[in-house]
């Protein structure tokens, strides 16, 4: 059986890694224009994992991640820079109610979160202001961690088990009788496969395309600043990532600071990624100076955009054969919580690839494409 992945990226790279841990793997190509990266959403990550979501499905996938993260070491030989600081979610009144049904749900799925009260959060974080603040939520395994060092792991671990990585753009398929046959290249080459698995992040869309499917996959850009802030030290070296009603989030960066807004931005070149520099201003500084009395005084050192690839139907990832195509594997439109669930989707995928070789795959049902055609998919809400 012969493999071939489009997309080097996390997902490519996590689902090229399960499947050269089985016992008779099959052969995988991973197909990637650019070795380095520099564009995907891989690289341009803000690295961050949560298990407070709005669905099991990404509360279970989650938990996986942090348990692969964790021993990231043994299994890949690689430092992964995991940090566990938490993530600080705070609600008004209007959505203090949801945070509430959300913790309980997440506890049910074994997630170590807690519901804080105003009161709470202000004696645990003094240096932050609870104004407007009805409740917060903060998880234990959470935080953020190295996505270049994951990627780097998956791959040289991939590779050493006889993946094998070709610097390529893929361009389309060869279909005959509903099944894909080969994978198209732009230089003219064929890649003969078995299975296509398209990782293709915010491309994903133009490449269910090759095969006649509309996959409700595209970019989405959002900007990230680096911030510095004048006597912050102490709140850099103990703060856990905070999102503050409004949709800002910011946490620690070294000595100083990254932050960003939910601000969905469609570019009319998916390769553009253009910063958008009136986002500090307009929205991000009035909120962190209200929010935290220390950064009144913050200033940008740098920023950068990156890509979501984005589900416009429900926000969560998409993941398994096409009922339209049943050798080609979405793996796809995670919609900015990808990097964090690569290992567990990748686990999942292998195993729908090669069924009845790891019974302990995590359990994805709810990432069946099959939602979102059936008209009963439900929104993650939990979008950062």
């Amino acid at each position: 059986m012969h493999v071939v992945i489009i997309g080097g990226g996390i997902m490519g790279a996590s689902t090229a890694w399960w499947l050269t841990r089985r016992p008779d793997p099959p052969g995988v190509t991973v197909v990637e224009p650019d070795p380095a990266l520099k564009r995907s959403a891989t690289m341009l990550s803000a690295g961050g994992i949560r298990q407070q979501f709005s669905k099991p499905d990404n509360v279970r996938a989650s938990a996986f991640g942090w348990w692969f993260l964790s021993r990231a070491r043994e299994l890949l030989g690689e430092d992964v820079g995991l940090r566990r600081r938490g993530y600080l979610i705070l609600a008004g009144p209007a959505e203090a109610d949801a945070l509430a049904r959300a913790v309980a749900m997440q506890r049910a799925e074994g997630a170590a979160t807690e519901l804080l009260t105003p009161g709470a959060i202000a004696a645990r974080f003094p240096w932050l202001s609870v104004a407007g603040v009805a409740a917060g939520a903060i998880g234990r395994d959470e935080g953020w961690f190295d996505p270049a060092a994951l990627h780097r792991g998956l791959k040289r671990g991939a590779q050493a088990a006889g993946a094998r990585w070709i610097r390529a753009e893929a361009s389309g398929f060869e279909v005959e009788a509903g099944r894909i046959g080969a994978v198209l290249l732009a230089d003219g080459g064929r890649l003969h496969c078995d299975a296509a698995v398209n990782a293709a992040g915010p491309r994903a869309g133009q490449v269910a395309a090759w095969a006649g499917i509309a996959l409700p996959v595209r970019p989405d850009i959002r900007t990230v600043f680096h911030l510095t802030a004048p006597d912050s030290a102490a709140i850099a070296a103990a703060a856990p990532l905070i999102v503050d009603p409004a949709g800002v989030w910011v946490r620690p960066e070294g000595a100083g600071f990254i932050a960003g807004a939910a601000s969905a931005r469609q570019p009319d070149d998916p390769w553009s990624l253009p910063v958008d520099w009136n986002l500090f201003e307009a929205r991000i500084w009035p909120v962190l100076a209200r929010r935290v009395p220390a950064f009144e005084r913050l200033r940008v050192a740098g920023a950068w955009a990156g890509p979501y690839d984005w589900n416009e139907v429900d926000q969560d990832g998409i993941l398994g054969a096409d009922p339209a195509c049943p050798n080609l594997f979405h793996i796809t439109g995670f919609s900015g919580h990808g990097l964090q669930h690569a290992p567990a989707a990748g686990r999942a995928l292998a195993a729908m690839i090669l069924p009845g070789t790891d019974p302990g795959a995590p359990e994805l049902a709810g990432l069946d494409i099959a939602r979102l055609r059936a008209g009963s998919a439900r929104a993650e809400t939990a979008i950062i």
